[in-house]
């Protein structure tokens, strides 16, 4: 059967929240955090992180926690957003994203029984791949027919070309710091919290 959450797992899963809050505005704090313009943030790596490291249920759930948090009224998003506005606007996608990036990312990790560094690369490019086919798509429905602004397809995706070089670059050391850092957390934790317990 599945183990109930603990203390560490909920600590867990309140550290990621936080460190999606930190990530969303690392640039606000250190401004030379940028690269040819484009703000380093850190979300993506966190919520793969997340997804790796915690399951894909509890890992899944720290990313609901943090959209909540924000849709609640604290200024956790990008550029110290908040509300629900942020949701439904162009970048609203990405954050949705967050919760099944992390969700799929858990998954394929707990397929196997003892997850090797290649294991932790593909879930953490497929984390990645899934924001971005989920957020772009998003954004380019909301300014296309919602905003009704014109915007051909490939724009949206040309778009996002120097965010996603950042995010692959991050998501291939999210998956070399991962390798250590699993067994390191399970160790601590006993058992991954969706896998079976005697």
């Amino acid at each position: 059967m599945k183990r109930s959450l603990s203390t560490l797992d909920i600590t867990y899963a309140a550290m990621f929240v936080a460190l999606m809050a930190i990530g969303a505005n690392i640039v606000s704090w250190i401004p030379f955090l940028q690269i040819g313009g484009v703000p380093l943030s850190m979300q993506p790596f966190f919520c793969v992180l997340a997804g790796i490291l915690l399951g894909s249920r509890l890992g899944a759930t720290s990313m609901i926690v943090y959209l909540l948090v924000g849709i609640a009224g604290a200024p956790v998003f990008a550029g110290f957003g908040s509300g629900i506005a942020s949701i439904i606007g162009p970048t609203g996608g990405f954050l949705l994203s967050y919760i099944v990036a992390a969700f799929v990312a858990g998954l394929i990790v707990e397929k196997k029984a003892q997850p090797k560094a290649g294991t932790f690369l593909f879930a953490s490019f497929v984390g990645i791949i899934l924001m971005y086919l989920i957020g772009t798509n998003y954004m380019y429905m909301i300014v296309k027919y919602v905003l009704e602004a014109d915007m051909a397809y490939s724009t949206a995706w040309l778009t996002m070309v120097w965010f996603a070089i950042k995010d692959f670059v991050f998501t291939i050391f999210c998956g070399l710091i991962a390798t250590k850092l699993y067994y390191v957390v399970n160790k601590t934790t006993k058992a991954p919290y969706t896998r079976k317990v005697a």
